[in-house]
């Protein structure tokens, strides 16, 4: 079973969530720090909005934090979001070779399933997973031992594509294999990428036969 991030992996959207964060904080007049980007970064949404409502101390509450960031963010997924170099090629040539496919994202689900048909993409995978759903950030192990649950596949038989360093160390530690992919959002971490993944290419594109 392939596995698939899709911020960062699939779509080029991490940077947007970066600018979503900076927007919904400037509008109360608060300063974005490396402290609360380092939490938020990693967590599915609703542990995020109630880290934010704390750190900030928020009058809003949790519906009304994601709602919003909701519509920070909908008009990238559904109109401007690119995906990465080479993810629809390797995407359709996986699917073309009868690979079993799924896509596991911290994204909303809104989101993520606009992002999808935009770009006719939906069909080529068997499920659509979000660790919203689980409950658990993807950096705990759990995560992964229920996502292979779910998918009704052995965690050896997994294979995660994923960019970032935590989520791919902690695939890993559950039994799966991870391959890093490059993201400019991760790039002072790519030796750590390395070191923590089966495999590490710099884009999809490299995985495509000619």
């Amino acid at each position: 079973m392939y596995i698939f991030d899709l911020d960062g992996t699939i779509t080029d959207t991490n940077g947007l969530w970066l600018e979503v964060d900076r927007e919904f904080l400037s509008r109360r007049g608060l300063t974005h720090t490396p402290e609360y980007q380092r939490v938020v970064e990693r967590s599915i949404f609703p542990i995020a909005a109630q880290f934010t409502k704390e750190y900030y101390d928020l009058p809003d509450s949790l519906e009304d934090i994601m709602a919003e960031w909701d519509s920070l963010a909908e008009r990238h997924y559904r109109e401007l979001a690119p995906l990465k170099p080479g993810a629809e090629e390797f995407l359709r040539q996986c699917k073309a070779e009868g690979r079993p496919m799924a896509i596991f994202t911290a994204c909303r689900p809104a989101l993520c399933g606009a992002v999808l048909e935009r770009f006719h993409l939906r069909e080529l995978f068997d499920q659509v997973i979000f660790a919203e759903e689980i409950g658990l950030e993807k950096r705990d192990p759990r995560c992964f031992t229920r996502l292979s649950e779910l998918l009704g596949a052995p965690p050896e038989d997994c294979t995660l594509f994923d960019d970032s360093p935590d989520n791919c160390a902690t695939a890993m530690k559950a039994g799966m294999t991870a391959v890093g992919v490059y993201d400019d959002y991760y790039a002072a971490r790519q030796d750590e990428l390395r070191s923590v993944c089966r495999r590490y290419v710099r884009s999809l594109e490299e995985l495509v036969k000619p």
